[in-house]
């Protein structure tokens, strides 16, 4: 079956990666996303293991590599700022704690977006507003609110959501986000800020064990400018995601007090353009499609920003989806079955570290699980088979 038709509702990094491939196995892609374009800076991500090795099959590793942070490595301080622990970007040979190949979030997803723009329909300032599937495909309303969709009616062979933790297309066919996503017992929040601190190319963390916060500084692409990242315990998190001034009255309000850099960087909250803050969770589900509804990316199984995983994930599993599904010459319930059983321990091991770091720095490691080991850490970085697909159409053009 070819030129099956798949609409993927988000254009972060799962999204874009997931229409490469969907792109070479001869799928005709539609990505909606409700940002009226993409939506530059974020965190910095990394790209470990198996996570490099897609994206040398994407052909993407120059370009990649080109838009890096340059992160040199890591310093833990104290509140004086005297250097406690040292971090290399080469440890372990580049998939340490500072990965070898690290970009900001926005970075990477322009450099997928500008690959597959040519041959993938986007429609940004859109959503998915109702949806309903039969045995042949997928009928989709459009909302068109003010978005280049125009709104109305789409048929669809397949749906994935790869629209991030918050997934709203996960609510609307799996079911209320309560009822999947885990809250870790941390919020995260990070923004950019002017480098007023002579920031050159190491990362600075400090870290107030007796209240269990953390506050830090990465160096990014723009040496006029830095990451600044801050988190703090919380047992429950109640703070809408999408209020940003009732975000900043918390973190304030939680952050008080707090020694090193910390009032000089919270002083930038107002005037940062791209201030960030959420629960650090994971999305655990017992399946990751219904029918002709996939999901993908954070949106199944979010591991938290606390495993240092989550990009891996989302390529990795772009690949593993679009091509177990061209396998099953594009019946959904043989490919993302398949996909689903590929990827389970790669998840798995993840959202184990992501569980275990928070924990580490919420006060609560000696209640739940027992330490990380080399195996665990491993698993997270490589634990995931990566068939070549030969037999797979594949219609890579040219890098």
């Amino acid at each position: 079956m070819s030129g099956v038709r798949v609409l993927v509702a988000g254009a972060s990094i799962a999204g874009p990666a997931l229409a490469h491939w969907l792109c070479r196995r001869g799928a005709r892609v539609t990505v909606v996303e409700r940002a009226l374009g993409l939506r530059g800076g974020g965190q910095a991500v990394d790209a470990r293991g198996v996570a490099r090795e897609v994206i040398g099959r994407m052909g993407l590793e120059a370009r990649v590599r080109a838009a890096r942070t340059l992160t040199a490595g890591a310093y833990t301080v104290d509140v004086d700022g005297a250097v406690v622990e040292t971090f290399r970007a080469e440890d372990d040979g580049g998939d340490g704690y500072i990965a070898e190949i690290e970009i900001l979030r926005g970075d990477l997803s322009r450099v997928l977006y500008e690959d597959t723009r040519d041959g993938v329909e986007y429609v940004f300032g859109d959503r998915i507003a109702e949806l309903t599937q039969d045995g042949e495909g997928v009928d989709v309303l459009f909302a068109g609110a003010g978005g280049a969709g125009g709104g109305g009616w789409r048929r669809f062979d397949l749906v994935v959501g790869a629209d991030g933790l918050h997934s709203a297309l996960r609510a609307m066919v799996f079911g209320p986000h309560e009822r999947f996503v885990r809250h870790l017992g941390l919020v995260l929040a990070f923004y950019s800020v002017p480098n007023e601190f002579g920031l050159g190319r190491w990362l600075l963390d400090y870290r107030d064990a007796a209240s269990g916060r953390s506050a830090g500084l990465r160096p990014v692409p723009d040496p006029s400018r830095a990451m600044a990242m801050l988190s703090f315990p919380a047992a429950d998190f109640q703070v809408d995601y999408r209020d940003v001034a009732a975000q900043k009255r918390l973190l304030r309000e939680r952050m008080e007090g707090m020694g090193w850099l910390t009032p000089r960087i919270l002083g930038h909250a107002d005037d940062t353009p791209d201030f960030y803050l959420d629960q650090v969770a994971q999305v655990v589900m017992p399946h990751w499609s219904n029918g002709r509804v996939g999901l993908i990316g954070d949106a199944a199984y979010s591991s938290s920003p606390m495993s240092g995983g989550g990009t891996g994930l989302a390529l990795v599993g772009a690949y593993l989806l679009a091509s177990e599904l061209a396998a099953a010459d594009w019946d959904p319930h043989t490919g993302f079955t398949a996909y689903q059983h590929r990827m389970l321990p790669y998840v798995q091991a993840n959202q184990k570290i992501g569980r275990l770091h928070a924990n580490s720095l919420n006060g609560t490691q000696h209640h739940t699980e027992p330490e990380w080991d080399l195996d665990l850490i491993q698993r997270a970085i490589n634990g995931v088979d990566l068939p070549d697909y030969k037999e797979l159409p594949d219609n890579a053009k040219p890098k």
